[in-house]
């Protein structure tokens, strides 16, 4: 499980985060809405380690890990999707998966069979630029290239932004897929409610750095949800 406890976050003097809890579990899709600048990246940050907590905790399988570098962190099995892809351009798409290695031990070192499954078009452009993929596409490598890193944690930092409708079904199939396995907590980021209501069981809106709603997915009311998001 991971844990984020009272947490607080600073970009200088500016509040990012205020008193933040969550819980994100194995073998579930816990999702964090909100609408633009509410603090969602800033939390996923705070997690990965890009960011030092002002105050708090953060613990992943029983262990603070607030103050571990991110190395350390990917090293324990949590890995990102960043909102805006983050893919590298001229790389092709084999040498993309391939930074992927760069956490697991050296006998490790392969692209899981179960991620061409999951992403069949990736398998036929091993040989293309990054860069040269449609944005859909790049989603997908960016998605493929967090699960070369084997994670038990998954975080997703908007996967729908500006993706079209048939790519968005698809990443929702691949991340039901991932939570039916059972073996990997994963933590959305999202805008748009209607996308996480058909995959979480847990769902959080965050407003001016602080969450406002929390709770299992069928005990919330829509239109509430809705709302916030909308304000």
């Amino acid at each position: 499980m991971l844990s984020v406890e009272a947490v607080d976050l600073h970009y200088g003097a500016a509040i990012a985060l205020r008193g933040v809890s969550l819980r994100a579990e194995t073998g579930a899709v816990t999702c964090l809405l909100g609408r633009n600048g509410v603090g969602k990246t800033s939390l996923l940050r705070a997690i990965v380690g890009a960011h030092p907590l002002t105050r708090g905790a953060i613990r992943w399988e029983g262990e603070d890990i607030a103050r571990l570098p991110i190395y350390d962190r990917a090293r324990r099995g949590i890995a990102i999707v960043p909102q805006g892809r983050d893919i590298f351009p001229l790389l092709t798409v084999r040498e993309n998966l391939e930074t992927g290695f760069a956490v697991l031990p050296r006998g490790s070192r392969r692209v899981p069979e179960d991620v061409f499954a999951l992403f069949p078009v990736l398998g036929t452009m091993l040989n293309r630029r990054g860069g040269d993929l449609s944005g859909g596409q790049q989603q997908q490598l960016a998605i493929a290239r967090a699960l070369v890193m084997r994670p038990r944690l998954l975080l997703m930092d908007e996967p729908t932004e500006g993706i079209q409708p048939s790519i968005i079904k698809d990443i929702g199939r691949v991340i039901a897929t991932l939570r039916a396995r059972g073996d990997m907590a994963i933590l959305l980021v999202e805008q748009y409610f209607d996308f996480a209501h058909l995959l979480a069981q847990h769902i959080a809106v965050m407003d001016r750095g602080e969450i406002v709603l929390d709770g299992r997915n069928e005990e919330l009311d829509p239109q509430d949800v809705r709302r916030r998001l909308s304000v």
